[in-house]
């Protein structure tokens, strides 16, 4: 398969998912699933948050490439396991902490802009950062603090580094907290059903629904906001363009997606097969785009290849609906991007 770009710790932990190893052999899905993707994907998530929270403290200079490239790490991290939208990431809005888009209404700048401009102290406490609005928090925020040329003018240097010393630190509280959760109570609640879920086949189906809303995340909102329509595409829509991150992210999460449906397929050495497959196709496109913000998506010929990897991703989506679904024995159900 294609060279992936997964963050440095988490690379190993799931190349080992691609292929049929002893653990694989002897371990059930839900197993495999905890032991392969999930646990190592949030420890590597609060390790590379941590790392982000410690460089900030020692320098907090928007245009520090030591702080940047601590920020892209610990960005990766949250991308690779951004689809497990369940359970600890649940707890107190925890994902939207770390990641509150899509901002269809610029509640984030608005947010900073106001605790920049009042030089409010909560960016002092830590502990208090907590209760601010949601949209001052997590990567969003820093990156408007590291990337935007007019939000980095406002107000004093001081304050805009001890809020971006805040906001790297409650990042690393947040993965820290959804860490511990997974490893000291969360992954036991899915290994033994009884609790939150009452059998086997209800985890599973938890696993496959994040399999979907993963896919259909990359679908409607990383490659469809920027699209738009043909008459009005929307560049500016696209997820993390200030940093010059929109493609990465939709490759990051094919590959995150890509072991997670390889478990599912539960050694149908067809199914999973065709699966890969199907991945290395989507991300080899994606790679092919060359287009780091999806700015292309007003030009013809580059929107005609970002439409193609959206339709790679929807006939993957559909394969894993009629044909990994039913080997499960489980359907999506409803998510959060449903509605009402």
């Amino acid at each position: 398969m294609t060279r992936p770009i997964l963050p440095r710790l988490l690379a190993p932990a799931l190349a080992v998912t691609l292929t049929l190893t002893p653990f694989s052999a002897r371990a059930g899905v839900i197993d495999e699933a905890l032991e392969q993707h999930i646990l190592p994907g949030f420890e590597t998530l609060a390790q590379e948050a941590q790392q982000l929270s410690a460089t900030a403290a020692e320098v907090c200079d928007a245009g520090s490439a030591e702080l940047q490239q601590a920020y892209g790490e610990a960005f990766d991290a949250w991308v690779a396991v951004s689809h497990l939208r369940f359970g600890p990431t649940e707890t107190d809005n925890r994902a939207f902490a770390l990641a509150f888009w899509p901002d269809s209404r610029g509640k984030t700048p608005k947010a900073l802009r106001a605790l920049i401009t009042a030089e409010d102290p909560i960016a002092k406490d830590a502990a208090a950062y907590t209760s601010v609005s949601i949209a001052a928090r997590g990567f969003y925020a820093l990156e408007f603090l590291l990337y935007d040329k007019g939000m980095q003018q406002l107000g004093s240097a001081d304050y805009r580094c001890q809020l971006t010393r805040a906001i790297a630190e409650d990042i690393a509280t947040t993965a820290d907290g959804i860490w511990t959760d997974w490893r000291e109570t969360y992954a036991d609640k899915m290994r033994h059903p009884g609790d939150r879920y009452r059998t086997e086949t209800e985890v599973k189906q938890e696993l496959f629904k994040a399999l979907d809303t993963g896919l259909q995340i990359l679908i409607d909102m990383r490659l469809g906001r920027p699209l738009g329509t043909y008459d009005r595409p929307r560049p500016k829509r696209a997820e993390a363009y200030r940093s010059g991150r929109s493609e990465r992210h939709a490759i990051l999460a094919l590959e995150a997606l890509a072991p997670l449906a390889r478990i599912l397929s539960d050694g149908d050495a067809d199914l999973a097969a065709e699966l890969d497959a199907a991945f290395d196709t989507a991300i080899k496109h994606a790679r092919r785009l060359d287009d780091p913000t999806f700015a292309g998506v007003a030009e013809p010929g580059p929107r005609l290849r970002i439409e193609a990897v959206q339709q790679d991703i929807r006939k993957l989506r559909e394969t894993i609906g009629e044909d990994l679904g039913p080997a499960l024995g489980v359907e999506a159900g409803f998510n959060a991007l449903d509605g009402d």
